[in-house]
């Protein structure tokens, strides 16, 4: 998974994709989840909501905390665009109050440029991110999930039936409550990290501890399940 100053991953027996010089966390189909060491607070907090593309159940109204990561395609003086590992575009703005860091040293905003890997933590608002805090180049993690390959979104084809892992018993689309600050962020990596691609619109908790992590941008999986020690457990459309 990926991480920063604050967070680091520890998964054996994964592999990597490079992403235009960047190396990003993912897996093959295997029975490993991943895992990330539990970080000291982040002081960033979003606010509610948020649907896209690929994004059909589970939908709120409004932005809410979640993130991505891909490679800096363009630079405005607002902000930036990335291309994730699918090829959705995300439009990235960015504030006063946006926090930089370049591998694991703090950074300024010239740090991003294009051809550059980042990860992308914000409120998500469907494919645009206004960001709390980008990590440029972040540092080489390895993840590994309960199984599925992620399927990029394409306009008019469905995507997967596919439920790996483990759901929880009492999950109902649409259940649970929204979490911003740390929790958000730290859940929204794990998802990240272990299926690449898509886009994180919000955080749901649920009943039992876990989190529900809402994809969009891709085809497969819509759900991603982490654990209260934000290990991926289980995913589905």
């Amino acid at each position: 998974m990926f991480s920063s100053t604050r967070s680091k991953l520890v998964a054996a027996g994964a592999a990597a994709i490079v992403i235009a010089g960047g190396s990003y966390g993912i897996v093959t189909a295997t029975s490993s989840s991943a895992s990330v060491t539990p970080a000291a607070s982040r002081s960033s907090s979003s606010p509610a909501g948020g649907v896209g593309s690929g994004g059909g159940s589970n939908a709120r109204s409004g932005p809410a905390a979640g993130g991505t990561a891909g490679t800096v395609s363009s630079v405005s003086s607002s902000g930036f665009t990335l291309t994730t590992a699918t090829g959705e575009k995300v439009t990235i703005k960015e504030a006063s109050s946006t926090t930089y860091e370049k591998g694991t040293s703090a950074a300024t905003l010239s740090a991003v440029t294009t051809g550059e890997p980042v990860l992308v933590l914000g409120t998500t608002d469907s494919t645009t991110i206004t960001a709390t805090e980008v990590i440029v180049q972040p540092p080489s993690t390895s993840a590994s999930n309960p199984g599925g390959q992620v399927i990029g979104f394409s306009q008019g084809e469905k995507g997967s039936s596919e439920q790996v892992g483990q759901i929880p018993a009492d999950y109902k689309q649409g259940s649970g409550t929204l979490v911003s600050g740390t929790a958000a962020d730290k859940a929204t990596e794990a998802a990240l990290a272990a299926y690449p691609g898509g886009v994180v619109d919000r955080v749901v908790a649920l009943g039992n501890g876990d989190y529900e992590v809402h994809y969009i941008g891709v085809n497969w999986p819509h759900h991603i399940f982490v654990n209260q020690d934000f290990q991926v457990i289980g995913a589905n459309s």
